[in-house]
């Protein structure tokens, strides 16, 4: 071994002395070279990097969140509200390793009271330097006294605020949630998500620096931003019809085993809507439970479907507007129109013969809404489709909502488009468009834009009402008469006459529509939905209800479907409301 230590010497020295030199002074270069290009990089190149990085390890930033604002429902109490959102404070258990002075008695403790695995509570004591480690949000009463009496060093409990729902199902559609994206509270879906703005107020912030071991460096001068709290919101639903609606609503589901369904009710003189409800529902107090997202979304506002004969009442309405024809017009039904290939058909495919324009809504005739369409021509149709606000948004704020679909009335060379959307198919919009959309059939023609929020409460104390807002005029105050007589015929002589109220002069009109398929053209066999728009008292209406019935499997046709379920609506609204009977002989009969 020595020897060839010696021989490897001996070799080193036969290279002569330059060489040696050159090599060393190559290798001292090369490092060179490294190191600069490090500097530079690190100096130059990733000094933006390096410098945030620095910053996280030295500067402390924390968000503060002030208290956010609550949600409300109209109520019949003193009060006047009915509280559907608030803020309640849970106790949260952490405990603080570098206190902790008998890791056993700790994992004892939370294991027996809280149900937390041993292994899990030890996991959370291996680093003993660690000052906090959340062990159990929202415990309860008894599990905070049990903890807290017990005299175990380096567990505490601290109140943490969280949102709560007490009607639980109730509106929760309309209402949705509050979640967290990592950093703060926020809303998701409903009101909370759509007014965010106006509830969450604006966050605040605490900064200040920190030395080498993380500790705060007390001598150098932080920020502190105070947050604002948020403005507390009273909806236009009013909490007993939004209990009415939903039971209803969900009795007629269960009854003709429908797949889901929604009711809209609304004021249409001012626009405001009184409940929205939709079935299947759910707990937002339990909203991390849901594993079907699409529950959350509020149909009534956010999903568009081809509404069906419920659409005819428009058709007609425009043709009287246009003078292109009255109440008492006729026209002869041969049972079909044909248009190059296409052939159109009433749904019961019979021939009615000579008929009036109120006969074409008592019967629902496809081939009469086609016949008035003719006369209107396409490009004055289209126009009025978009007029009463299908296609559009209702400017209503709410994320998410769906504008329909009117696309087919683009092409105004295409006339089966026209002939179909005269009766509501191959065009779509949301039960909120339709309730509006009759609103202005029953308040003398003036489109209202919905509105959901009645006032804002601002954290100072003063109060911001909201305003109805009339976006046009659609039709004029005579044509909104006639149709209003039109669809008062309709429950008394037509296919509503299950929506009919003893004493009330009720309108309304039913719509038995198919789906259509979702990957091919065509519509899905045995399927149906089935409507019931209308409003009531006809002549001073104060309630226009739109409902709507999924897939119902005993029964498809709306008339014994959807007919009944606005009929108990209505009743009930103008029961609560106290307003009296309005057909003369009811009249004469209490006095």
């Amino acid at each position: 071994m020595k020897k060839l230590k010696a021989r490897k010497a001996e070799r080193i020295r036969e290279i002569p002395r330059n060489v040696r030199v050159m090599f060393l002074s190559l290798g001292v270069l090369l490092i060179s070279i490294i190191v600069s290009l490090r500097l530079y990089n690190l100096q130059v190149s990733a000094s933006d990097t390096y410098q945030i990085l620095a910053d996280k390890q030295h500067n402390i930033s924390q968000l503060l969140q002030g208290r956010r604002g609550e949600i409300y429902l109209e109520d019949d109490t003193e009060s006047g509200l009915y509280p559907a959102a608030v803020n309640r404070e849970y106790p949260m258990v952490y405990i603080a390793p570098n206190m902790v002075s008998d890791p056993n008695a700790v994992v004892s403790l939370l294991s027996s009271v809280l149900g937390k695995e041993r292994s899990e509570i030890e996991q959370k004591l291996v680093d003993r330097s660690d000052p906090f480690e959340v062990i159990e949000h929202r415990v309860s009463e008894d599990q905070k006294n049990a903890i807290q009496n017990s005299g175990v060093k380096g567990v505490f409990v601290h109140p943490e605020e969280y949102r709560y729902y007490p009607g639980g199902t109730l509106a929760s559609h309309m209402i949705g949630f509050v979640g967290s994206d990592g950093q703060k509270r926020l809303g998701r879906y409903g009101i909370e998500a759509s007014f965010e703005g106006v509830l969450g107020g604006e966050a605040g912030v605490i900064s200040g620096k920190r030395d080498a071991g993380g500790r705060r460096m007390l001598h150098e001068a932080g920020s502190f931003e105070a947050p604002s709290d948020g403005s507390d919101v009273v909806l236009s639903i009013h909490h007993t019809i939004q209990y009415e609606a939903e039971r209803i609503l969900k009795e007629a589901i269960d009854e003709n085993e429908a797949d889901s369904g929604s009711m809209v009710v609304m004021d249409p003189n001012t626009g405001k809507v009184l409940a929205l409800a939709s079935y299947p529902d759910f707990d937002p107090n339990e909203y991390s439970k849901v594993e079907d997202l699409s529950l959350f979304i509020n149909t009534p506002i956010q999903s568009s479907y081809e509404c069906g004969s419920v659409f005819k009442p428009f058709t007609i309405a425009m043709g009287i507007d246009q003078g292109k024809i009255t109440p008492e017009s006729t026209y002869v039904d041969t049972g079909a129109v044909h248009s190059g290939s296409y052939t159109i058909k009433n749904s019961d495919e019979k021939a009615y013969g000579l008929q009036t324009m109120t006969r074409v809504l008592d019967e629902s005739l496809n081939t009469g809404t086609v016949y008035v369409e003719k006369l209107l021509g396409n490009k004055m149709f289209a126009e009025y489709v978009r007029r009463f606000g299908f296609g559009e948004s209702t400017g209503s704020g709410f994320i998410g909502e769906a504008l329909g679909n009117i696309k087919n009335l683009d092409y105004l060379n295409r006339e089966i488009n026209f002939f179909t959307a005269s009766f509501g198919q191959g065009i779509s919009l949301t039960p909120l468009q339709l309730a509006r959309a009759y609103s202005a059939l029953a308040n003398g023609g003036r489109l209202m834009k919905p509105q959901f929020v009645d006032r804002i409460i601002h954290p100072d104390g003063s109060v911001e009402v909201v305003q109805p807002e009339e976006d046009r005029r659609v039709i004029q105050e005579s044509t909104s008469k006639q149709i209003g007589e039109m669809l008062y015929s309709v429950v008394e002589n037509g296919h509503g006459k299950k929506a009919k109220i003893p004493g009330y002069r009720v309108g309304g009109k039913t719509g038995t529509a198919q789906v259509a398929k979702k990957d091919e053209k065509g519509y899905a066999e045995g399927i149906t939905i089935g409507s019931f728009a209308g409003y009531a008292p006809i002549g001073d209406p104060k309630f226009v209800v739109v409902v709507k019935i999924d897939n119902p499997k005993k029964v498809i046709w709306a008339e014994t479907v959807a007919g009944p379920v606005f009929g108990k609506m209505m009743t009930f609204l103008l029961e609560h409301a106290k307003i009296p009977p309005t057909e003369q002989d009811q009249l004469v009969t209490k006095q």
